[in-house]
């Protein structure tokens, strides 16, 4: 595992895009600081970067640093969740956007989001991943990666390597050893909203 850590992290620091499984599915994930990694992702799964992407964190000191106020409600959530889980929490540290006049995108803030991978409302949405390989590669990485599903936008969901297209397969970087794969549920998540208000919403259960 230690090997196909180091091969996806050179990836990442590279700002490459790669296909790898988490706790839930397989995902194409890169760098969540880096605004043009993250516009190949959308543009490998032809989606709209209007829409906001589920990021990964090692811990819940790694979302704090992302995320400008933690609300209480999501700390007894994740304390007591044994399933994965994704929160959507307000207020992201976001970096900035490109300007209005400007075709580039802006460069890589490790302290920041990239502003492509957060809601228009500020909300991002973020998992702490319960499985070795995903936990152990962000918090070597040192800050979250992207996960979403490795699919084209509006096609099902592959719950295993297996199912995935040779489209996508073909767009990325790197490849994770499939054999990994053994630590996934092969279901997506639930979603939750929290607010500093104390509300809740449950997106997806």
């Amino acid at each position: 595992m230690n090997e196909e850590i180091a091969k996806a992290l050179e990836v990442l620091r590279k700002g490459g895009v790669m296909l790898y499984p988490t706790d839930t599915v397989w995902g194409i994930g890169c760098d969540a600081t880096d605004p043009a990694a993250v516009a190949k992702v959308y543009e490998i799964k032809h989606r709209a970067d209007s829409k906001s992407l589920v990021l990964l964190a090692s811990d819940m000191d790694m979302v704090c640093r992302y995320v400008k106020e933690i609300p209480e409600m999501a700390v007894q959530l994740v304390e007591v969740n044994d399933k994965p889980m994704t929160i959507i929490y307000p207020d992201a540290v976001a970096g900035s956007e490109p300007a209005a006049d400007s075709q580039e995108l802006p460069k890589a803030d490790r302290h920041c989001l990239a502003f492509n991978t957060v809601a228009e409302d500020g909300t991002v949405g973020i998992r702490v991943p319960m499985m070795d390989f995903c936990r152990q590669l962000v918090a070597r990485f040192g800050r979250p990666i992207v996960s979403t599903s490795a699919n084209i936008s509006g096609e099902p969901t592959p719950k295993k390597f297996a199912e995935i297209s040779e489209q996508i397969r073909g767009a990325v970087d790197h490849i994770v050893d499939p054999s990994l794969e053994k630590g996934s549920t092969g279901r997506s998540s639930s979603i939750i909203k929290v607010g500093l208000d104390y509300s809740i919403e449950i997106i997806r259960k």
